[in-house]
């Protein structure tokens, strides 16, 4: 088992927060997680709400609740009682009025704007909150490691069982699975009806268009629905922590900015998976390259200062650059991401840089070794800027 990075910070807000909620796409290894406070908390409970005879035993909630007042409750799958965070906060409150230890609750979702809606209204300041994600670089690998290693990780994605596959074909195979079951089976469960085949289009489109402006009136007219099904469609699919829109900067720097989000499928290996694209030779020749590189490097570095507040940087005259990081300590870091081994800095990236009063720039490249170019840009590769970023993240 891969040690996950949110492992050690779930254990110290157990140990801080009556209740935790740990959110993630489902197949990311929650409950495997999860497992292991098990062993760490004996005569800890662990209910599957997508059982019936696990939803049987909160016929009444707070009765059970109450009757395990010293243990671990885990709740798989919470969102799938949308009514448990009123009860949860009522049992909470009533164990710290009579001074008694505080309820211990692990909540697992796979729906972050459902739970956090739900969470943040009745467990406000009683609940912390993590997201686990699919494996990142900086999880599975080492300052040793090859090229083809991060390269197999781009192509096959993060997902555990895609990762871990004995080959690219097995990869594959789970990942259209995947795919396919969200579609017909998950995205049904939570209630809205959707045609499988017209959300396949959509996400299948967004992984044409990775990386790319929103523009929603286009794929609504692909799609045939009207611009507000479409915005609704990928409000799921980022509920889902499938996709992302990464937001545009929106401060003041007496410019014409650009305001449209850009949306990413987050997994590159769904990205690939959507688009057929099978191994790194498929990858490499197809036109989403450059694209699928760009959203796989974002989100290692997100997910490496998850605190940090993150945009792209756009303006009508040409500044531009990928990824923007905003730290509590009032740093800005400029980063561009290139795939090229012999990156070259674009006079869009220094004209973005200067508008932000950037106190770092950094492109982000395959290249074996970081080294310097002019005016204090940083060339390094996607394991060094990720772990140059959470160094600092922990320390700012």
């Amino acid at each position: 088992m891969y040690d996950r990075l949110v492992q050690q910070q779930l254990t110290e807000l157990l140990a801080q927060f009556p209740a935790v909620a740990l959110l993630g796409p489902r197949q990311t290894g929650k409950t495997t997680l999860a497992f292991t406070q098990l062993k760490a908390h004996p005569g800890a409970l662990y209910l599957d709400l997508e059982l019936p005879s696990a939803q049987r035993q909160l016929d009444d909630p707070e009765a059970f609740f109450m009757a395990h007042p010293n243990q671990l409750v885990i709740l798989d799958e919470v969102q799938r009682l949308p009514g448990i965070f009123s009860i949860l906060r009522g049992v909470i409150d009533q164990r710290r009025r009579g001074g008694q230890a505080e309820a211990q609750f692990l909540l697992l979702g796979s729906a972050s704007g459902v739970l956090l809606q739900q969470s943040s209204e009745s467990l406000a300041g009683r609940i912390a909150q993590l997201e686990l994600t699919p494996f990142q670089a900086q999880e599975l690998f080492n300052e040793t490691t090859p090229p083809a290693d991060l390269n197999a990780l781009w192509v096959r994605g993060g997902f555990p069982l895609s990762w871990l596959a004995r080959s690219d074909a097995m990869s594959m195979t789970w990942r259209d699975a995947f795919i396919s079951t969200y579609l017909e089976k998950d995205i049904p469960a939570m209630g809205p009806r959707i045609p499988a085949t017209t959300l396949r289009r959509l996400w299948t489109m967004l992984a044409h268009n990775q990386g790319e402006l929103l523009d929603q009136s286009k794929l609504a007219s692909a799609l045939a629905v009207s611009g507000q099904t479409v915005s609704r469609y990928i409000d799921l699919l980022c509920d889902l922590m499938l996709v992302r829109r990464l937001p545009a900067w929106s401060g003041n720097v007496g410019k014409r900015l650009v305001r449209a989000p850009k949306v990413y499928v987050r997994d590159s290996g769904l990205v690939h998976a959507l688009l057929g694209l099978h191994s790194l030779d498929s990858v490499l020749g197809h036109p989403v390259a450059g694209s699928s590189w760009e959203g796989f490097v974002i989100e290692q570095l997100i997910c490496a200062a998850p605190a940090a507040q993150v945009s792209f940087y756009r303006t009508s005259h040409g500044a531009e650059v990928d990824l923007v990081l905003e730290f509590r300590d009032g740093q800005t870091w400029v980063i561009e991401i290139k795939r090229s081994s012999a990156p070259t800095v674009t006079k869009g990236f220094y004209l973005a840089a200067a508008d932000l009063k950037a106190s770092r720039k950094i492109e982000v490249a395959p290249v074996a070794q970081p080294y310097p170019m002019k005016e204090g840009i940083e060339v390094m590769g996607p394991l060094e800027a990720t772990r140059l970023l959470a160094a600092y993240a922990q320390s700012s």
